[in-house]
């Protein structure tokens, strides 16, 4: 017997069952975008490993440990994406989508990083992407914080805890970096191995730490928030106001950083208590410097991310989302001829009532273990076709939650379903 093959560690299938959730997410996000006039943009997978090198930096974990790059045929080093923002402005730059434009687009698909594989973590993951190019000010920050709040809505999720900061200009953030060196360096002995490498590299990147035994020394840190440049320190105060009269509440989290090294200015998490340690369920902020960095003219942007897997799970945890979508009409069929009859009158269903899902039974079986698929299978209705019913062009309607059998006429069956089922 050939052995049995199993998918790669961390990266798994998202079975029948479960796709009811993924689909009516990913509904919601969608209309979203529309709703607040963004477009869809479709990435490839694999990138040239150079393009996160020079996005994402180099002494990066996502760099450093986490790609999954190879030699193609031609010895060329590429990389499946392990993110999105550095695809869209390679997009952004290379099909002259920047020049003497804005552009607001969202894009989603699957992510690659080789990390330790746990709950909410995984090696391949999705993501739903947003970003907005060529906009300055503290509006656009306001804009996709709002946005992202009404998906919360939408999905009827409460509890979310929105954190923001600001990294400000990278001149403000290297004399904030020197304040780190010599805070962290006074206190090498306490710090972790992980801590140690990050210390000469990116001291920031010491904030980011879960490692509980240097909460203590990081809370003591000096703060970012304390070494703002004037503008970014203006800005940051504008996006507060916008959030404040929107009725967004927030807490300003100095120790907020993020972990890629191309973020400026606002940034931002949206927190569960819901999912363990895997908390942060939507990030992002402005990256002000990334597309000059990849070779295009100076442009502002920012963006925001959400790990679906992470938001599936809420909603699966909280029950807000549909787990399963059923039929409305299940047809149960009777005698030699009710197979092409039955398939005959499926057809008919679909046309005149597109809303309406209906299921044909196949792969034979007696009546009674087709009543019971019907049953199983969540359907409001069975509808029976039998030699009776064809000779006499009628078909059978039984509610299956409830309600008086009769018998229709079959051109008569599409008005008798629109009164009995609020769907169509």
């Amino acid at each position: 017997m050939a052995e049995i093959l199993k998918s790669v560690r961390g990266m798994s299938d998202v079975l029948p069952e479960e796709t009811p959730v993924w689909q009516a997410i990913e509904s919601v996000l969608k209309q979203t975008m529309q709703s607040y006039g963004y477009n869809e943009l479709r990435l490839p997978l694999v990138e040239r490993t150079e393009l996160f090198k020079r996005s994402i930096g180099e002494v990066t974990d996502i760099v450093e440990k986490e790609m999954y790059t190879f030699l193609d045929r031609n010895d060329e080093s590429l990389t499946l994406r392990p993110e999105a923002t550095a695809g869209v402005v390679r997009a952004g730059i290379s099909n002259g989508m920047l020049h003497n434009q804005k552009q607001k687009i969202w894009t989603t698909g699957p992510m690659f990083r080789y990390e330790k594989p746990q709950k909410g973590r995984y090696r391949q993951f999705h993501q739903f992407d947003v970003e907005a190019l060529g906009f300055e000010g503290p509006d656009i920050d306001a804009e996709m914080i709002m946005m992202s709040a009404r998906i919360w809505k939408a999905l009827g999720i409460e509890g979310l805890d929105l954190q923001i900061n600001s990294l400000g200009t990278p001149e403000s953030r290297a004399g904030y970096k020197d304040k780190l060196l010599e805070y962290f360096s006074a206190h090498e002995e306490l710090l972790d191995e992980d801590s140690k490498q990050r210390l000469h590299r990116n001291p920031m990147r010491i904030l980011d730490s879960k490692n509980p035994a240097m909460a203590d020394l990081i809370a003591d840190a000096p703060q970012i928030t304390d070494y703002l440049d004037d503008e970014s320190r203006e800005h940051f105060s504008a996006l507060q106001a916008y959030l404040d009269a929107a009725g967004i509440s927030y807490t300003v989290n100095p120790r907020l950083v993020r972990g890629l090294d191309y973020y400026s200015r606002t940034v931002f998490e949206w927190l569960t208590d819901q999912l363990g340690s895997q908390g942060a369920v939507c990030s992002g902020g402005r990256y002000d410097g990334l597309v000059e960095q990849m070779g295009g003219k100076p442009t502002p942007a920012i963006g925001w991310a959400i790990g679906l897997e992470r938001l599936v799970a809420l909603c699966q945890q909280l029950d807000t989302v549909p787990r399963a979508v059923s039929p409305h009409v299940y047809v149960v069929l009777a005698g030699d001829d009710a197979a092409a009859a039955g398939f005959t009158l499926a057809e008919q269903l679909r046309n005149e009532l597109p809303a309406v899902r209906v299921e044909m039974h196949c792969g034979g079986g007696s009546f009674k273990s087709q009543f019971k698929k019907a049953d199983k299978s969540g359907a409001d209705v069975a509808l029976v076709l039998g030699d009776d019913e064809i000779s006499a062009g009628t078909v059978t309607v039984k509610p299956l939650r409830g309600g008086e059998q009769s018998t229709v006429a079959q051109q008569d069956l599409a008005a008798t379903l629109r009164d009995a089922l609020p769907v169509a």
